[in-house]
Order: C-alpha cells, then sequence, then structure tokens
C-alpha cells in the first residue's frame, strides 16, 4: 500500500515559518506519511525584499497550484497580515478557479499553520480567514485541537493553538521559534497524519 503524501507549503519571511514547517514534517514522517516541503511563488521584487531584509529559500521548490491534485492533504504555513494570508498565498489560490470548477480538491485534507510579530497578533482569525480557499474547495479542514498538554497552560509565552502552529516572531524578527512551538507543529503534523491514515484502511 502506498504512503499517504502531504504538501507542507509555506510562505516565510524570515524563516519562522521554514522553522515551523520543518517540525510539522517531521511529525508526518514519524507516523510513516510522506511529506514533501514548497513555498509559493514570491510576488515583491527582489529590490523590496530586499529592504525588507528577507531570507530566500532556494533549495524549497515551488508549487503550481494545479500541482495540489497530486497531494492526498496540505498544511499551509505563513505569517499573517492584519488577520489574514499574506498576498503571495493569496495569489496561489486565486490561480486555483480551474481546480474548483472542477471540484479536484473536494475530499482532500488541509491544515493550517502560522507566526505573528505579537503575542496578540491574530494566529486564530488568521488560520479562521484562510478556511474560506478550504471550504469553496470542498477540502476537509483538519484543526489542532487540544490533544497535546503543549497548547495549554500559561506559563510561558508561544504561539499555537487548537486551529494550528504557531510562533511569535516579534516585529523585527529578532524572537526565534521556540522549542515548545516546534513540538507543538511537530504535534501537529502527527495528529494531521493519524487522520489522513484513517482513509487509507
Amino acid at each position: 500500500m502506498s504512503k499517504p503524501v502531504v504538501y507542507v507549503v509555506i510562505h516565510s519571511l524570515w524563516g519562522h515559518i521554514k522553522t515551523v514547517a520543518e517540525s510539522v514534517v517531521e511529525g508526518l514522517e514519524a507516523q510513516g506519511v510522506e511529506a514533501k516541503l514548497f513555498r509559493v511563488q514570491e510576488t515583491l521584487p527582489e529590490e523590496v525584499l530586499g529592504k525588507m531584509h528577507a531570507a530566500t529559500f532556494d533549495a524549497i521548490p515551488i508549487l503550481a497550484p494545479q500541482d495540489l491534485t497530486k497531494a492526498d492533504g496540505f498544511i499551509f504555513g505563513f505569517g499573517t497580515r492584519f488577520g489574514s494570508a499574506p498576498a503571495q498565498v493569496k495569489a496561489f489560490w486565486d490561480a486555483t478557479g480551474g481546480l474548483w470548477a472542477s471540484q479536484a480538491l473536494a475530499g482532500k485534507y488541509g491544515g493550517v499553520f502560522t507566526s505573528t510579530g505579537t503575542q496578540h497578533g491574530g494566529q486564530e482569525i488568521t488560520i479562521s480567514n484562510f478556511i474560506s480557499h478550504y471550504v469553496h474547495h470542498g477540502v476537509l479542514f483538519v484543526p489542532l485541537g487540544y490533544g497535546s498538554p503543549l497548547i495549554s497552560g500559561v506559563d510561558e509565552v508561544f504561539g499555537g493553538g487548537p486551529w494550528g502552529a504557531g510562533t511569535l516572531s516579534d516585529s523585527n524578527g529578532s524572537r526565534q521559534v521556540s522549542q515548545r512551538e516546534k513540538d507543538i507543529a511537530k504535534y501537529q503534523g502527527e495528529s494531521f497524519a493519524k487522520v489522513l491514515k484513517k482513509t487509507f484502511h
């Protein structure tokens, strides 16, 4: 029997989302799922990216929207822009009209993780707003839930919650992803894989 295939698709400005994505991939693979890391096409010119001190991730292949059909599920990760996905991610989904018309993604599974600059930067609303893409395509949203005790507690500042994993970058990107945030992200990969594998039995 072939392994389920999950695409982890990111847009990462300073590398925080990439780090979280690597933990998600680790969790997926730990459950015997084939995980592939991709990024969406960048839409900002290099001059602007340079002024933003953006990182480059040339080693991560760019995913074409139509290639979503090749995966059994996908987990998107991106930083928030005023409580919503950044333009690069929106442009990706704006190009999926043909897939929507044929409902080519209906019945597949989807998850989300995100990053914000501040503790109250809108991680939950960012994921909530993004889910409309899944709804229109008939993709089944898989939340993180409260299955892991790491998601609860007030003993430290951390990103992530029942909607999906997350991290806090600070407004200048100086804060790095904590071990707890990595562990939550790994748990998201594991729990997503367990849900997906139920359809392969």
